[in-house]
């Protein structure tokens, strides 16, 4: 993306930036936790991770997902265990070897990341409904440029199949200057 000039008498202001994406945030975490209202009696919001990885990757062996998750192996058991008896997940065995359990969601599971995946969207789509056109642009392009920052891979679009990740990059390296 190519870097714009900045207008006149504008300032680089660190600080401004960081305050105005911190409240960004707490906008954000307020419509994730809003999102996640339905699921909140049965799963945690690490355990509601899990299911989104899981969505993602498929079936996945549970030292890849603790790792993809950045957690303990047996701290991901215990997550899996309760995503099990809620009915959200459950084991298979690996086809390419026997003695490998892999992970995977239920259709119960798919349906949670998908409804609050789809509550999470309408209601990001109906703040943003509330911008001008040329305020639109400018929050995809700052977005952009903060994500790609981040290291965090695009979101998809509405018709993908694949849900969102929510938050956080599981396979791109933090970006940082040298």
């Amino acid at each position: 993306m190519p870097e714009r000039e900045m207008p006149a008498g504008a300032t680089d202001d660190v600080d401004a930036v960081t305050r105005a994406v911190l409240t960004a945030s707490r906008l954000l975490v307020a419509v994730s936790a809003r999102s996640l209202a339905e699921v909140e009696e049965r799963v945690t919001l690490p355990q509601f991770r899990m299911l989104v990885v899981l969505s993602t990757r498929g079936a996945t062996k549970l030292v890849a997902l603790a790792d993809l998750l950045q957690v303990a192996p047996s701290t991901a058991m215990r997550m899996v265990d309760r995503l099990i008896a809620a009915g959200l997940a459950d084991r298979k065995a690996n086809p390419d070897n026997r003695r490998e359990t892999l992970l995977q969601l239920t259709e119960e599971g798919r349906r949670a990341v998908a409804d609050v995946t789809a509550r999470r969207r309408a209601e990001i789509a109906a703040i943003v409904e509330r911008l001008t056109p040329t305020q639109r642009l400018a929050l995809i392009e700052a977005l952009a440029a903060f994500n790609e920052a981040g290291g965090e891979p695009p979101a998809p679009a509405l018709d993908d199949a694949e849900p969102p990740p929510l938050g956080w990059a599981v396979d791109v390296p933090v970006a940082r200057d040298a």
